[in-house]
């Protein structure tokens, strides 16, 4: 547990430092040591949302400091010269990349080793999801480019890589969330559901579930309204050649583990219905919960209930229907469907 005086210490030493290398030092290995733990320190999801600036400026001098040591990754395919850091998700780092000339991509990297077998399982998720037909529904998820194995010159470390096409302009669900304090306008929120709807419904069709549809794994794009559902490091691939076959999810992010409906820290089978039991926690969370506080009408608050009940038989398990239903619900309320301007405050690129 982190002390009030490490904390303190922490935080101190970020205001000191003046320079990337002031702050990380010359060695890699130490410099990586070194970002892991204070970013375990102010992360704000560990001090409520207090030391944000700071974990801000950490982010910032760490992408700084990994810019000035960008290297060249070679495959087959590509050759990617790396930049610095660009996101830092739940198990790897993303960072932004460049190949074929000025091609822009990110290249995924596990922090640890031992979870290159969840960055194998994104890849072939990925891979299972059709690249012909109707490419208003690819838009919805990430392009992988090609997935290989790298090793690390200093220390000879394997891990597994995925490099995707590069996203711009868009922003997490938790963002959202935090540039709206006080619950979103249930009419903004609809197109961001019926949007999550389009994408696990793409995604259920090729059978494949996502196993963690959370705020920061959900990107939208303000002004042109787009989504993409982005981290498929826990997901179900429906060809279980690859893995097991007991269709339960891999593994959970710990800090958001009263998110999961209860099957999968049982550690059971999932369903379509897991994942659609997220999307609905990750959307009514966007409008103040289904309690008092909410910004959401009565009629969605009910709607959103029947799709977190505990039983997994009982919820709803078609992304489709559910959709279809959502619009019925929606028009009631509000009438035909118009696009309605959403705009977000500039502020740090979305941890994904």
């Amino acid at each position: 547990m982190t002390t009030k005086m490490e904390l303190d210490e922490a935080l101190a030493r970020l205001d000191r430092v003046r320079t990337p290398a002031g702050l990380f030092g010359a060695d890699a290995a130490e410099a990586t040591r070194t970002y892991r733990r204070l970013a375990h320190l102010v992360h704000p999801d560990a001090t409520g949302g207090r030391t944000r600036d700071a974990f801000t400026r950490l982010n910032a001098l760490w992408r700084t400091y990994n810019r000035d040591d960008a290297g060249t990754m070679t495959t087959r395919r590509h050759s990617y010269r790396l930049g610095g850091v660009q996101a830092e998700g739940d198990l790897a780092n993303l960072y932004a990349a460049a190949y074929d000339g000025a091609r822009r991509a990110v290249v995924k990297l596990p922090r640890d080793p031992r979870d290159s077998d969840l960055v194998e399982r994104e890849a072939v998720a990925l891979r299972q999801l059709p690249e012909d037909g109707d490419d208003r529904f690819r838009a919805y998820v990430p392009r992988l480019i090609e997935t290989f194995r790298h090793r690390d010159a200093a220390t000879g470390e394997q891990r597994q890589a995925n490099a995707m096409v590069a996203l711009d302009g868009f922003r997490s669900l938790a963002e959202v969330r935090e540039a709206h304090p006080g619950g979103l306008d249930p009419r903004d929120a609809a197109w961001m559901w019926r949007r999550l709807l389009v994408a696990l419904g793409f995604a259920h069709r090729a059978g494949v579930l996502h196993g963690a549809v959370l705020p920061e794994h959900v990107l939208v794009h303000p002004e042109k309204h787009g989504l993409v559902l982005v981290d498929w490091c826990y997901s179900v691939p429906g060809c279980y050649s690859y893995a097991d076959a007991t269709g339960r999810v891999p593994a959970m992010v710990d800090r958001y583990t009263s998110w999961y409906p209860p099957e999968v820290p049982a550690r059971q089978r999932a369903s379509a219905a897991t994942d659609l039991f997220m999307a609905t926690r990750c959307m009514t969370e966007l409008m103040g919960g289904l309690g008092q506080t909410s910004t959401a009408p009565k009629a969605i608050r009910m709607f959103a209930k029947g799709c977190l009940l505990t039983a997994q038989k009982r919820r709803p398990d078609d992304a489709w229907r559910l959709l279809g239903e959502f619009d019925e619900l929606l028009e009631r309320l509000y009438g035909p469907r118009r696009f309605r301007p959403f705009h977000m405050p500039d502020s740090h690129p979305p941890v994904i």
